[in-house]
């Protein structure tokens, strides 16, 4: 079975080729990146190319399967750009498989293309998946939605699957997750367990996380099995403000939500921050997922709990964690992070930065 993976190289990709790897009927990976590591994983082919020009219908041609995983987080200051990646690129996608006449399709979505729900009683897959407008990131994941629901009316012959899961973590997606949601101002060591003597925590504020290893085996399933329609993914338990205090080892002091976004929205109009305040205004609406249609569809059990695999991150955090590819590269936003700065905080992904000097 030959599988193309389509953007391979970030803390999804990298554990969605290691599952791939150990599946048996798997046996071909070519790993797509705009980014391509100067090492990759052995038994994968890896191919630069991006999803916004390559031809990608001749990449596709003879493929048994597409895994498409290709998603920007930044520029968050200029949401076009990211839009032409993340929406304009998947219809790129889209249209090549059917072309190629791709008999599967694997797409990642999110929890948040979901519809927000004002209690905690977990959804389906069947639940609206209209996002949280104001979030461009949730408007993204949404719009997509709606382009695959036209994908899989118009190709009826091509297995569309799409992934929905939680906040996944891995020890060595740290310093990518730290330099694209946080920014360079915040201190690795802050974050280690045991070191905060005391954390505001919004009202309310509760999320299911997973870990990347696991959310990569949902994938392989999804590959060679016979699955079609949407999966949620998470682990138990769900990361509330009691779990919180146990991960940190720390105090944790209710402050309003409202409080929070207009610190994180002054952060951000001055450049301090990369992530908008509407991602956090996103966080605070997100439904609890129901996963046992994964459970039972997939066979899929995770292996690792949410608990642990936060504490992982968050000591990856502390240690400054991450990998051999350009998004989960440690020294990515360079000495001092200064690229991190000379990005404009949240104006372009320092990564790329990273990449042309290394070309040239």
């Amino acid at each position: 079975m030959r599988v193309i993976v389509v953007g391979a190289t970030g803390n999804v990709g990298t554990a969605v080729v290691d599952a791939l790897t150990k599946t048996p009927a798997v046996t071909s990976i070519v790993g797509m990146a705009r980014r391509r590591p100067e090492q990759g994983l052995g038994g994968v082919d890896w191919l630069g190319a991006d999803v916004r020009e390559a031809d990608l219908v001749s990449v596709f041609r003879g493929a048994d399967a597409v895994v498409h995983l290709a998603w920007v987080f930044q520029p968050t200051h200029q949401p076009r750009e990211t839009w032409r990646t993340n929406v304009d690129g998947t219809a790129r996608v889209l249209h090549a498989v059917a072309t190629a006449g791709v008999p599967a399709l694997v797409y990642a979505s999110s929890v948040g293309a979901y519809s927000p729900r004002k209690d905690d009683r977990p959804v389906t897959e069947s639940w609206p998946t209209e996002g949280w407008p104001p979030a461009a990131y949730m408007a993204e994941k949404a719009y997509v939605e709606r382009l695959l629901d036209i994908f899989e009316r118009d190709n009826p012959d091509c297995r569309l699957v799409r992934m929905r899961p939680a906040f996944t973590f891995q020890y060595t997606s740290a310093s990518e997750q730290r330099r694209l949601f946080a920014g360079p101002l915040l201190p690795n060591r802050l974050i280690r367990p045991g070191v905060l003597p005391v954390l505001p925590f919004p009202w309310g504020l509760r999320f299911q996380a997973v870990h990347s290893s696991d959310v990569g085996r949902a994938y392989a399933a999804a590959v060679t099995g016979t699955a079609r329609g949407a999966f949620n993914l998470a682990a138990e338990p769900v990361i509330d403000r009691a779990a919180i205090t146990r991960i940190l080892r720390t105090r944790t002091v209710p402050v309003p939500p409202a409080a929070v976004k207009a610190a994180l929205a002054v952060g951000w109009r001055l450049r301090l921050l990369p992530a908008t305040p509407e991602l956090f205004d996103a966080m605070m609406h997100l439904p609890l997922l129901d996963t046992t249609r994964a459970r039972t569809e997939l066979g899929w059990t995770p292996r690792v709990d949410a608990e642990e695999a936060l504490t992982e991150v968050l000591n990856g955090f502390g240690d400054g964690a991450g990998s051999d590819t350009p998004p989960l590269a440690r020294d990515a936003g360079g000495t001092l992070r200064y690229r991190e700065f000379a990005s404009g905080i949240g104006g372009h992904d320092p990564v790329d930065q990273l990449t042309r000097h290394a070309h040239h």
